[in-house]
């Protein structure tokens, strides 16, 4: 009956990029453009580049999400034209741990950021991706190690429990707790609880689920849930920001979805349904999606500027874990997929993509986040033709290791760098010291 409605949703015609979606070579057609004109930014293979980076402006981070994308490019269509440029990818950034945390990243990585590598990977053992050799760590592997030091980093001291948003204390926002890292750990638990069947993920989902809700980064009206960006430690995080961005609802949605395929408790697909009720506010009359909080103002930064994509994905994953919810979800992905789908007709190429989908043709506006929210976006009404995410039990190949990114003894989860009265007084002086040298050598050349 699901595929029969699937199969409903899929014989409009779209303009722009055309896609008869009745026909797989035509449905499979369209996507190459797309994913073609998401690898364009990709210039980790240049000379002087680092491998699986995109150019500038594009954030580590976003790089690992996009990886994710072109990971569901090749499941939903089987072009394995950029497989290798994935598997390389993905291994380049593991990190000398294992548990990308790289040193190319090492001042600037936040939670966050890390949790969408792991989600990454966790998909690649979902879905069966070509597995490493065997001296290099497996998906599902890395997915554990981006959990257990994550979870390592658990604060009880502020707000009584809870992810920072940041890793480093230099960083800004270290003072700050947010939905986007904590919804990653528990999009993590989740999906390995479900994986491994190892219950300390399913405590550890619950642990998450209900500290967000504890803080009101989530609320539980009777009919739909809002969820908010986060709050300041100062305040007991207390101090909610009450900016919803759609990536953050697909994180927890996804993740309520994936609790209750495991345990069959209907209270976790009545959080699913409460969020996806609110859910329905990222899209414009007509179905069609948006990044509420900032298309209407044009300020949508880099960053948002994917997050369409990412809740595609999420929304996706959502329908095959919880099918009760597929019609109606599958109908709102039809309809954006249409109007994104007519979006991607600018550029020198003719399939570049914008933001605005509602718009009448290409808006203008184009970049790596606008190539893969329309990827996305169309790629997730092909969730139903191809097995669902796999697990230890119904054939996934990946092994798990519990212990991942903790075995190393004299590894530090994370060490935060904090500075004392008399570190700062010794950085002080060297500093000073090194101003006066700097002045005597620039006065020694000009004389």
């Amino acid at each position: 009956m699901i595929f029969l409605s699937w199969l409903l949703l899929l014989l409009p015609l779209v303009a722009g990029i055309k896609i008869d979606w009745s026909s797989e070579s035509s449905i499979n057609d369209g996507l190459a453009l797309l994913a073609k004109g998401l690898m364009d930014y990709y210039n980790g293979n240049d000379t002087g580049k680092t491998p699986g980076m995109f150019s500038n402006p594009y954030y580590w981070w976003e790089a690992g999400a996009a990886w994710n994308s072109m990971l569901d490019y090749w499941y939903y269509t089987g072009d394995t034209t950029y497989n290798s440029i994935l598997k390389s990818s993905l291994q380049f950034q593991v990190g000398d741990y294992w548990d990308y945390m790289p040193s190319n990243q090492t001042t600037t990585e936040g939670n966050d950021d890390q949790g969408f590598w792991g989600i990454t990977v966790m998909a690649a053992a979902e879905k069966n991706f070509e597995n490493p050799n065997e001296d290099q760590p497996g998906w599902v592997y890395l997915a554990q190690a981006v959990f257990n030091t994550m979870a390592a980093r658990w604060d009880e001291e502020n707000c009584a429990g809870g992810l920072r948003w940041q890793i480093f204390t230099w960083n800004n926002g270290y003072d700050y707790k947010n939905t986007v890292s904590n919804g990653c750990l528990f999009n993590l638990a989740a999906r390995l609880a479900r994986y491994t069947q190892n219950e300390t993920y399913v405590e550890w989902a619950h642990r998450v689920w209900d500290w967000t809700k504890s803080v009101g980064f989530i609320i539980d009206t009777e009919e739909w849930w809002p969820v908010y960006d986060g709050g300041f430690i100062k305040n007991n995080c207390t101090d909610t920001e009450p900016i919803e961005w759609t990536y953050n609802s697909g994180l927890l949605l996804s993740g309520a979805a994936v609790m209750y395929n495991y345990t069959n408790d209907a209270v976790w697909l009545t959080r699913a349904q409460g969020i996806w009720n609110r859910a329905r506010v990222f899209f414009l009359p007509g179905d069609i999606m948006y990044e509420a909080a900032c298309q209407p103002s044009k300020q949508c930064n880099n960053d948002q500027r994917s997050f369409k994509g990412i809740f595609s994905r999420f929304l996706g994953l959502t329908c095959l874990m919880a099918p009760t919810m597929s019609l109606e979800i599958q109908q709102y992905l039809a309809n954006s997929s249409i109007a994104a789908a007519q979006s991607c007709s600018g550029g020198t190429d003719g399939h570049t993509c914008g933001l605005d989908w509602s718009h009448d043709g290409w808006d203008g506006y184009y970049g790596l986040g606008e190539q893969m929210s329309a990827l996305e976006v169309m790629q997730n009404r092909l969730v139903w033709t191809r097995p669902p995410p796999l697990t230890e039990d119904t054939g996934a190949t990946s092994v798990s290791n519990g212990s991942a990114g903790t075995v190393q003894a004299e590894r530090r989860v994370i060490t935060h760098l904090t500075l004392g009265n008399k570190d700062k007084a010794g950085a002080g002086v060297i500093t000073a010291l090194v101003l006066i040298f700097l002045l005597i050598a620039s006065w020694w050349l000009i004389f």
